[in-house]
């Protein structure tokens, strides 16, 4: 096979990466141990190469064109798989290391996500861990995640799929509201109380609630005229101040149903769960922490 980079092409890469990371020549220099003059002509290289612009320069920072983005994308991920590629062949990765990137939704997240976090950096402390807390689904290419943590699998057939846990639903009010509104004994009388509506983001409508009924899965569209969007926790926080019922996750709401801070309803129509899932790029190479972190989500949550 012929030769299609060079040893000073691919330095130009990882400079170009450097630059693009630090939103500066000086710093990708320093980095470097170069000078901004020798890192500003090997950019030069490469756009003369690709035949793209790859940077907006200013005087005082520059940043990626809508190509540059592109090709960094690409490019960073590719340095990732010959670094992974080196340090599993000669073995000096025998233990997890480097930056481990995940979007976790904000329910998990706080609630079982973050907390586990301490177990694994106790035992990984070679690993710098970065998570979003986010509902909206990811684009692992651009955005450069590792993996996500979801309720709803993306569609997308080059991602892998793995279930996380099956979180129970329950619906739940203060004692307070009950007091005054009174305590709903069925289905029917959910329309006449302030049903807290959470919408989901990637559709715009409001989630319906789940029963069992008899038996049978029923979807039961409420109302109510206090909404929350992308983050399902705010629906929590106006439950807990006695805004009306609200249905959600019981993880949630365990320690507040435990101290009578809240008060589950419609218990016989209860038993629904949802599902949630770690998400990630189907690969031959799994780096190791990815690995790690998924195995030590699995046995925490």
């Amino acid at each position: 096979m012929a030769r299609e980079f060079g040893d000073v092409m691919l330095g130009s890469i990882e400079l170009f990466c450097l630059a693009a990371e630090a939103q500066s020549f000086t710093a990708a220099a320093r980095e470097a141990g170069l000078t901004p003059a020798a890192v500003s002509r090997s950019i030069a290289r490469l756009e003369e190469r690709l035949q793209v612009r790859l940077f907006v320069r200013s005087t005082r920072k520059i940043r990626l064109t809508d190509g540059g983005r592109t090709y960094f994308d690409q490019c960073r991920q590719a340095l990732n798989r010959l670094s992974e590629a080196e340090r599993e062949l000669t073995g000096t990765q025998a233990e997890p290391a480097g930056k481990l990137r995940i979007s976790v939704p904000t329910t998990l997240g706080h609630y079982r996500v973050l907390p586990a976090l301490v177990g694994f950096r106790a035992r990984y402390p070679k690993v710098q861990v970065e998570v979003q807390l986010s509902n909206r689904n990811v684009d692992f290419t651009a955005d450069g995640f590792d993996l996500a943590v979801r309720a709803r699998a993306q569609a997308d057939s080059g991602l892998v799929a793995r279930k996380l846990m099956d979180a129970e639903l329950v619906v739940v009010a203060t004692p307070g509201y009950l007091h005054s509104a009174g305590v709903p004994r069925n289905l029917g009388d959910l329309a006449s109380h302030e049903c807290l509506q959470f919408v989901l983001p990637s559709t715009g409508q409001a989630v319906p609630w789940v029963f069992c009924q008899e038996g049978q899965d029923i979807d039961v569209g409420t109302t109510g005229n206090l909404t929350c969007s992308d983050d399902l926790l705010g629906g929590v926080t106006l439950a807990r101040h006695g805004a009306g019922l609200l249905q959600t996750y019981r993880f949630i709401v365990e320690d507040d149903l435990r101290q009578g801070r809240l008060v589950e309803v419609l218990q016989d129509l209860g038993g629904r769960s949802r599902p949630f899932s770690i998400i990630y790029p189907a690969t031959r190479h799994m780096p190791l922490r990815v690995r790690a972190f998924i195995d030590h989500l699995i046995t925490s949550v």
